[in-house]
């Protein structure tokens, strides 16, 4: 190992366009740390940090000259090391355009389609399209969803940042480009939207023709310095030296092999998408990487007669372009192999992760659920390899994988290239995976298949069979092979396969991983998959005599035009009133171009320190010691932050509990935080932080299910109930009793900004700047005033923007501030403290999951007669929120259905997990899918379509809800009726049940769902507002209200009524942020409630100024608003107001059962079809129609957003996102690799919104209805859709009546469910026979 003080090599590469040179280069710092923390180039987020989220993306242009060309790719600048970029270019957003000079047509667009609400994915988005871009300047659709396909957002629901870049795609599949005369571009789609003759006149959402044109000349050139360098001859061997960890970059491959030879434990690192997360969140330490990329060896490729040589570092995605050239110019039999493995890398990991991840790395990282491994090996490829001892071939086979990441090869061994051979005639390859999410996920069962005929027969000369994902390595199936080989191909000998290959492939059932029925359910599926697909070939080549089964085709992809109608402002109004009209984000452009600052992208000041937090590793324990001496010895190591440090308060109380802002004698689940340790940089931090040495004492039986806390009444008080009629009594007069209960998982907030915050000592008579990112400023004030033992006023809390909430910055924001104000109270120096992704999933809770039973009985008819519902949410160890939740469950447990009896119980549990807390919706999603299970079973227990059962029941005429409030369910009718209308549903119908008949393995299901949602705080105290308006000499305005930019676009809408009254453009109007200094005692921006209230306290403020300006107006009435003002001042009138909204008094007594806890309701009604692949459980949502009762909108493009953005974090909720809890209680799902929230691949193909016309409400401002939470619960169309789909497919198996599907409907639990003839064949494992690999909490 070379010595580390030895003097490293200048690192020189640049960055939109600079040159950076680097004397002292880590090869431990990213590319992201180094242009956030070195550059201040803060437009690069962090969202992430392992190549999962897409927010750090930036482009990377190389000059190759062997071609003597220039390419540029997109990557993760989280794990781009920054060693790796000796040569390079890079663009960064900040690099592609500014508001200051001129931005860029992406920029622009992504911002004027209203495709940016919180912004913090925006940079990323913009930059994976600009790289699209600057291969293909006129891309197609499929290009445009494969470029974001690693890119996450939380807000939008990707259709708006879709169609904002798909104005630069040739589009192919479009029936414009096919002769159609009616074209979809046009809104004229006849055959499929009834009733829209008049599609010509309905305004649009943006104007395409308003986009600047793309304009290359304008961006920037390769530097013609990296060219000069990368043709310089005889290149030298290159090394950099940090802290911890040297990095050596040889030239040639006789140095590599050297290095490998004295050092032969050492990793090779190339793209560093296995290493770097491994280094980041495993804590691995490599004293020395070799990284052998410019090593030219490793890159050649080279034809022969058999097949073609790839070198071993050649990237993904060059080596799948290398193979769709080779497709294209090969005949068909030459390619079986090569189109499975293109196939195959389609669907790997992201665009991002492509362009670094290399086909070498691939195969010797060994993952046990490797895509390429098993195609590679059933294909019979094999490794050229070369050491000191020379080379020689190695066969990729199934003594290649010897265990967990471990292959055949020696330590000092390097793979120079793979060998692909060609196909042969009668030769069959086939690639298939399952995966939870469509795109950027790891597979859970991977296989590569081969099958090689005789020659003009179906009799198998040769077979091979891998899979990947059941088991610790890739494993063949070689006793299925022998089962096969010398036989016939057709269903008998296949029939006779399966059983071998269920045998053969055992998994146990506490196998890591989990999912051991679905797996093992997996590996016959997929193999009978590739049986129909061998079957449809030799049928073609007219081998197979009797009609083919049904060929499986994929399920749909083609995004199609969708449609956002809603009401036009009437033709009186003026044009400069901005009320009601689609306006822009007021932070769109500055977000897109990566300006807009967040929380950590405040500069650093003089002496900052960070604050790492050391959390329990244990649920249940008391607390023996806890040792920080080795903490306090490592380098920039400044101090640790114990409970003993708090000055004031050291808990926070809620409802009667207590919970520890730093845990002292006993921690209640893993995950609770204990203390502290403040360093010079985040990286000394976190590793003072990993070597606190905590020793426990564990507690006996810890709660972690809601089961084990019902079985021992672990719960917090209060407990609710409510009734309306006489349950019981009703029970014994109706038709039919059913009995049924539903399951639903938590969800996490996966807010893109984790949570972070930055507090600054002033310096002088306790003051103290918090700059955090919440939801409540003021409850942060309070929370750090008495945690410190001050007065409020020594506290300003400043809020800019928040990169998302959803909930999750309120509770949990207030502890975190507090700890690092204790931190930079007691060090008198600014803290910052930003959560890594995994720490805020683990510390941070999110929504209760829920059990709920009903028992409910009804007529023969379909009317409910009664209903008697039990809830139980699991609440985790604190009680937060939880009984407020547990009240809103209750209060929305009739959705939109008059049953005349009807009894509710909910109870919050008390377990030994993470707290968990409010999140958009705030128990609403929970019971109404209780609600609408319940309605379900009674359709499939009479046998009636369900929309039929759900209609007998609604709410009719004047109408009362179970807690005596009374409403006009008029729009709530009028959402449905339109819902149904908009969507042709009846005829729609007919064709899924028609297409359920002709198609055996897969299936279409239909849903229409409606919702009630009620709108306002039912802690009345919460209904209130205020606003401060300031007028400067020169005319402009400056507003400040209550509420946080969370990405919903509330200081959009105050912009918009400030412009409205005091009658001047919203381009005079600023809103700069959010603050307790200039707004005291402000509400949480939550509850759906934000622009209600603070729209009225700022409208209040700007009447009071317009009304003051009023006798200047009447001197001077033909005057500019800049000369009124002027005036004003001279004759010394105020120019600045509060203003005040005293919201309205909701009250709710749970004594006598009745109150009116909510100002309005919010309707809508929302009808989905999805399709099924019943072999594997994946499903695709084709169509999704939404209709929503938004009163008059305030901003249109504002509300649609939000309208899609709920409806795909409820897609999320209902079909994918799955938290696995370990049986000792830690979080498995710990970041967007486990953790899989909806992607640019699971957004509706067709996603029409239609806000419903001619409605008012007289309740809120300008007639409009709060719209942040209600349409969150219809994704659950989406689930109930599936389940339709379900219901047909276990038709085919003779099952029928009401079935078990919990939420979420993840392909797993689509596929049991299904009960196909190959999952019927997997024994169940005895329940209590062994510890599951994770809970069902």
């Amino acid at each position: 190992m070379m010595s580390a003080n030895t003097q490293g090599d200048t690192l020189c590469f640049f960055i939109n366009g600079k040159k950076v040179t680097e004397g002292h280069a880590d090869p431990e710092t990213m590319l992201l740390s180094f242009l956030r923390e070195k550059l201040r180039l803060t437009g690069t987020k962090s969202g992430c940090g392992g190549g999962g989220c897409g927010a750090c993306t930036v482009m990377v242009s190389r000059y190759q000259p062997a071609t003597k060309t220039i390419i540029h790719y997109s990557a993760n600048a989280c794990l781009l090391p920054l060693c790796q970029l000796h040569g390079a270019a890079v663009t960064t957003v900040e690099g592609i355009g500014s508001s200051k000079t001129r931005i860029h047509p992406v920029q622009e667009r992504i911002a004027k389609a209203h495709g940016s609400q919180c912004g913090f994915c925006t940079p990323g988005m913009v930059m994976s399209t600009y790289a699209l871009l600057r291969n293909k300047p006129q891309p197609s659709l499929d290009d445009l969803t494969e470029a974001l396909a690693g890119n996450l957002c939380r807000c939008t629901g990707y259709r708006p940042i879709v169609d904002g870049c798909r104005t630069f795609c040739q589009e192919t599949n479009c029936c414009k480009a096919n002769d159609g005369a009616k074209c979809c571009l046009n809104g004229e789609e006849t055959a499929d939207a009834p009733g829209d003759e008049e599609a010509g006149k309905t305004p649009e959402l943006f104007n395409k023709d308003e986009f600047l044109p793309m304009d290359p000349t304008q961006e920037l050139i390769f530097p013609p310095e990296l060219i000069l360098m990368a043709e310089t001859p005889n290149p030298q061997t290159l090394s950099f030296h940090g802290e911890r960890m040297s990095w050596v970059s040889p030239a040639t491959l006789e140095e590599l092999v050297q290095l490998k030879t004295r050092h032969p434990g050492t990793p090779l690192l190339m793209g560093n998408t296995n290493i770097g997360p491994e280094i980041k969140f495993r804590g691995v330490v490599h004293p020395l990487v070799i990284s052998p990329g410019r090593v030219p060896e490793l890159f050649q490729v080279s034809q022969t007669t058999q097949g073609v040589w790839v070198g071993a570092g050649s990237t993904l995605s060059e080596l799948r372009s290398l193979l769709e050239q080779l497709l294209a110019r090969l005949p068909e039999e030459k390619t079986e192999l090569i189109g499975a493995l293109v196939q195959q890398l389609g669907n790997l990991g992201s665009q991002q992760i492509r362009n670094v991840a290399t086909l070498g790395g691939s195969i010797a990282s060994a993952l046990p659920n490797s895509d390429l491994n098993p195609v590679l090996a059933a294909g019979s490829c094999k490794l050229s390899v070369t050491s000191s001892g020379g080379r020689r071939e190695v066969p990729l086979n199934q003594d290649f994988f010897v265990g967990f990441g471990k292959t055949a090869l020696k330590p000092e061994e390097i793979v120079v290239s793979v060998f692909v051979p060609f196909s042969r005639k009668g030769e069959f390859v086939g690639a298939l995976r399952q995966a939870p999410r469509k795109e950027a996920s790891f597979a859970t069962v991977t296989t590569g298949m081969r099958v090689l005929f005789s020659p003009g027969s179906r009799v198998v000369q040769d077979v091979s069979i891998y899979y990947g994902g059941m088991g610790p390595t890739t494993v063949c199936a070689h006793k299925t092979c022998d089962a096969i080989v010398g036989r016939t191909w057709d269903d008998e000998t296949l029939g006779r396969a399966y059983d071998v290959l269920l045998e053969e492939l055992v998994l146990p059932p506490s196998a890591p991983g989990g999912k051991v029925e679905f797996r093992r359910a997996l590996t016959l599926s997929l193999l009978f998959k590739f049986h129909l697909a061998v079957l449809h070939k030799l049928s073609a080549a007219k081998l197979v005599g009797d009609e083919p089964p049904e060929k499986l085709l994929p399920l749909p992809r083609d995004i199609r035009r969708s449609r956002q109608e809603f009401q036009p402002v009437s033709e009186s109004q003026s044009e400069q009133d901005p009320v009601g009209r689609p306006m822009m984000h007021r932070s769109a452009i500055v977000q897109a171009t990566g300006e807009a600052v967040y929380c950590d992208d405040i500069p650093r000041t003089d002496g900052e320190l960070f604050l790492a937090l050391v959390t329990s590793s244990r649920a249940h324990a008391k607390i023996i010691s806890l040792d920080a001496s080795e903490a306090l010895k490592l380098p920039g190591v400044v101090d640790v932050i114990t409970t003993k440090d708090i000055p004031g308060k050291k808990v926070r109380q809620m409802f009667g509990y207590e919970e520890e802002l730093l845990a002292e004698n006993e921690v209640s689940c893993i995950g609770q935080i204990v203390c502290g340790v403040v360093a010079d940089t985040k990286a000394h931090a976190q590793r003072g932080a990993a070597v606190v040495r905590i020793s426990y004492q564990d507690l006996p039986d810890p709660v972690f299910t809601i089961q084990e806390a019902v079985q021992k009444s672990s719960f917090f008080e209060p407990r609710r109930a409510i009734e309306r009629g006489n349950v019981t009594d009703a029970f014994s007069s109706v038709d039919q009793i059913h009995e049924g209960e539903i399951g639903m998982g938590g969800q996490e907030h996966f807010y893109m900004e984790t949570q972070s915050m930055l507090v600054v000592p002033v310096g002088e008579e306790a003051e103290l700047n918090v700059y955090v990112s919440t939801q409540w400023p003021a409850l942060m004030q309070d929370a750090v005033a008495e945690t410190l033992d001050i007065p409020s006023n020594r506290v300003n809390c400043h809020v800019k923007r928040l990169g998302g909430a959803f909930g999750g910055k309120v509770t949990k924001t207030a502890n975190l501030a507090s700890i690092t104000s204790v931190a930079a109270w007691k060090t008198g120096r600014a803290v910052r403290c930003v959560l890594e992704r995994g720490e805020d999933m683990l510390i941070t809770g999110g929504r209760h999951p829920v059990l709920g039973t009903y028992k409910v009985g009804f007529m023969s008819d379909g009317r409910i007669v009664a209903a008697d519902i039990q809830y139980y949410t699991n609440a985790g160890c604190c009680v937060d929120e939880s009984v407020l939740v547990i009240e809103k469950i209750l209060l929305h447990m009739d959705n939109c259905y008059n049953i005349p009896n009807l009894r509710g119980r909910s109870a919050a549990c008390r377990t030994n997990l993470p707290s968990n807390t409010a999140f958009r919706g705030f128990g609403v999603p929970q019971t109404l899918l209780v609600v609408e299970n319940m309605m379900n079973d009674v359709a499939l227990v009479l046998g009636r379509p369900a929309d039929q059962i759900r209609e007998i029941n609604m709410y009719r005429g004047p109408s009362t809800t179970h807690y005596k409030l009374e409403f006009s369910p008029e729009n709530l009718l009028r959402c449905w009726d339109q819902c149904k209308l908009k969507c042709d549903y009846s005829a729609r119908r007919t064709a899924v049940d028609q297409f359920n008949q002709q198609n055996r393995w897969k299936k279409r299901g239909m849903a229409i769902i409606p919702i009630k949602y009620g709108i306002a705080f039912a802690e009345s105290f919460l209904n209130q507002a205020a606003a401060l308006v300031h007028i400067y000499k020169d005319g402009s305005v400056l507003v400040t209200h209550g509420g946080t930019e969370m990405g919903q676009g509330i200081h959009t809408k105050m912009q918009q009524v400030a412009s409205r009254e005091l009658h001047i453009p919203a381009t005079k109007i600023y809103i700069s942020e959010t603050s307790t200094s200039t707004v005291p005692n402000s509400c949480p921006s939550a509850a759906s409630f934000g622009t209600d209230a603070n729209g009225m306290a700022v409208k209040n403020a700007c009447e009071i100024l317009y009304q003051r300006l009023e006798p200047i107006r009447q001197q001077n009435p033909k005057g500019s608003w800049e000369s009124w003002v002027t005036a004003a001042f001279f004759q010394k009138i105020s120019l600045s107001a509060t203003g005040f909204f005293r919201g309205p008094d909701l009250y709710m007594d749970w004594d006598k059962m009745e109150g009116r806890p909510y100002a309005y309701f919010t309707f809508g009604c929302c009808v989905c079809e999805v399709e099924l692949d019943c072999l594997t459980g994946d499903s695709r949502t084709v169509r999704t129609d939404i209709v929503v009762d938004i009163g008059r909108s305030v901003n249109p493009s504002v509300d649609i957003g939000q309208i899609e953005g709920a409806f795909t974090q409820g897609l999320g909720l209902y079909t994918l996102e799955e938290l696995n809890f370990s049986p000792s209680g830690l979080l498995y799902t710990r970041g967007p690799s486990q953790y899989k929230i909806p992607a640019v691949c699971d957004m509706p193909l067709q996603f029409n919104v239609y806000l419903l016309p001619d409605s008012h409400n007289p309740h809120a401002i300008y007639s409009s209805k709060g719209i942040g939470e209600p349409v969150l619960f219809l994704g659950s169309s989406v689930f109930f859709a599936i389940k339709d789909a379900v219901a047909a497919s276990r038709s085919e198996s003779g099952l029928v009546g009401p079935f078990p599907l919990d939420s979420p409907a993840t392909p797993e639990r689509i596929c049991l469910a299904c009960a196909s003839s190959f999952t019927q064949k997997i024994p169940a494992s005895e329940p209590g026979s062994f510890t599951p690999w994770s809970l069902n909490i």
